[in-house]
C-alpha cells in the first residue's frame, strides 16, 4: 500500500452548472470509472432533469456574449469562449489530459492520485464536498494533499491560494409597526433597516479604503460586504410589519471571527428593538496550508514551478472554494489553476481562455503532478 495519498479536488462546470460524481483511482497507478458511461441524449437529459430539479439552469444570455456561450468559438488570437472555460472546464481536462499523458509514458508513483467531481459547490458545496469529507468513502482514500481551483491572473505570474476567506450569508429581520402609508407611524421597519444598513455599508466603505494599503495588498486580506437582496412589502400604501435584508460577507481567515459577529449584534441592537439576523451560510475556517520551503508539500510545489520558471504569487482567496472543506480535516490544500495572462472572467460574459495558456497548463500538470505524487513518506502517514 502507499504511504499517502495525494488527491486533486476539482470543479467541472457543465450545462446545468451541477458536478458529476467520478472517481480515478489505483494503487500506483489511474484507473477511470465513471458514472456514466453514454455521452449520448440520456446523459443531456439528466443533467437537464437535474438542473430543473436544483433550480439551476443556465440561461444562454447570447445578446452580451461574442459567440454563443456553449460553442467553444476559438477567434484568430487563439481565445476560446465558452461558459465554464475559466472554472472549471479548463482545469477539468488539464488534470485528466496530463494524467493521460503520464500514463502513456508508463509513469507510476508511489503515491495514488484521485480525481474527484463533487456537486453543489457553486452554491455552497453542503450536498458535496462538506457532506463527502465526513465519510468513510473519503478517509479511505488516505489523502495526503489536496489541489483545488485557483483563479487566472493578468500578469506574468500564477497566483496560488493557501487558504480562503469565511463566506458568511447573512439575513437581517426587521419587525415594526404596521400602518397606512398615508400617516407618520412610528418605529416602523423601514426605519430598523435603513439603521442595519448604514452599518453594514459604512463597515464596507472602511474595508474598501484598507485595501491596496500598506497592510492589506490583495482582496483576500479585507473583508468585503455586499448587500443582495432586501425584501418587504405587499402595497403601496401599507407599511410592512417586517422587512429583511441580506448581506454576503467575505472574512479573512485572519480575523477573529466571533469578534465579528459580536460587532453584527451590535449593529442589530443599535437598530432597534427586536431586530434579528440568521445564518443561510456561517463558516468558521481559519485553517492555512503552510507555505514555507521547509514543508514537503509545498517544496515539492514551489520547487517544480521554480524549474519551469514560473512565478508564483501566494494569496488568501477571495471568495470560496470545496478545499476550505479539505483543509477543516486537518489536509493541506493549494488552490491553483495554470491561467496567467488572462483576465478574470469566471461567470462573466465573454469568459474564455487562450489556447496557448490552455495548452501549457497540461504541461505544468505533467510536471506538478509527479512531483507531488512522488513525496516520500511523512510523519504519522499510513
Amino acid at each position: 500500500m502507499p504511504t499517502g495519498y495525494f488527491s486533486c479536488f476539482l470543479q467541472t462546470l457543465v450545462i446545468t452548472n451541477e458536478k458529476l460524481i467520478t472517481i480515478i483511482c489505483g494503487i500506483g497507478e489511474v484507473n477511470l470509472r465513471c458514472v456514466n458511461h453514454s455521452l449520448s441524449d440520456a446523459a443531456l437529459r439528466f443533467l437537464e432533469r437535474m438542473a430543473e430539479e436544483l433550480g439551476l439552469p443556465i440561461k444562454k444570455v447570447e445578446e452580451h456574449w461574442k459567440y454563443d456561450p456553449f460553442a467553444a468559438v476559438k477567434d484568430a488570437d487563439g481565445n476560446i469562449y465558452g461558459r465554464g472555460s475559466q472554472d472549471m472546464k479548463c482545469v477539468t481536462i488539464q488534470y485528466i489530459e496530463a494524467i493521460r499523458r503520464l500514463k502513456t509514458a508508463g509513469k507510476r508513483f508511489s503515491r495514488t492520485i484521485h480525481l474527484t467531481f463533487v456537486p453543489d459547490e457553486e452554491v455552497g458545496g453542503h450536498k458535496g464536498m462538506e457532506t463527502f469529507v465526513k465519510l468513510p468513502e473519503f478517509h479511505k482514500l488516505n489523502i495526503g494533499f489536496a489541489l483545488d481551483e485557483g483563479l487566472a491572473n493578468p500578469t506574468n505570474a500564477y497566483t496560488v491560494f493557501y487558504g480562503e476567506r469565511n463566506p458568511w450569508w447573512i439575513t437581517v429581520h426587521c419587525p415594526g409597526s404596521p400602518g397606512h402609508g398615508s400617516r407618520f407611524v412610528e418605529n416602523t421597519a423601514a426605519e430598523k433597516l435603513r439603521r442595519v444598513i448604514n452599518s453594514f455599508l459604512e463597515f464596507r466603505e472602511k474595508e474598501k479604503h484598507r485595501l491596496n494599503t500598506s497592510e492589506c495588498f490583495t482582496l483576500g486580506d479585507v473583508t468585503t460586504v455586499n448587500m443582495t437582496m432586501v425584501k418587504g412589502g405587499v402595497a403601496y400604501n401599507v407599511v410592512p410589519a417586517e422587512m429583511d435584508v441580506s448581506f454576503d460577507l467575505r472574512i479573512p481567515p485572519t480575523d477573529n471571527l466571533q469578534e465579528f459577529e459580536e460587532k453584527i449584534k451590535a449593529w442589530c441592537k443599535e437598530a432597534g428593538e427586536d431586530v434579528t439576523y440568521d445564518f443561510a451560510q456561517k463558516h468558521m475556517d481559519q485553517n492555512f496550508t503552510c507555505t514555507e520551503e521547509s514543508d514537503p508539500w509545498w517544496h515539492a510545489f514551489s520547487s517544480t514551478c521554480k524549474a519551469i520558471n514560473m512565478t508564483v504569487k501566494k494569496e488568501i482567496f477571495p471568495a470560496a472554494t470545496d478545499s476550505r472543506f479539505i483543509r477543516e480535516e486537518g489536509l493541506p490544500a493549494i488552490g491553483f489553476s495554470p491561467m496567467n495572462l488572462t483576465p478574470i472572467l469566471l461567470h462573466d460574459h465573454n469568459e474564455y481562455l487562450n489556447e496557448q495558456v490552455f495548452l501549457r497548463g497540461i504541461q505544468v500538470y505533467e510536471r506538478l503532478l509527479p512531483a507531488l505524487a512522488s513525496v516520500p513518506p511523512l510523519s504519522g502517514e499510513e
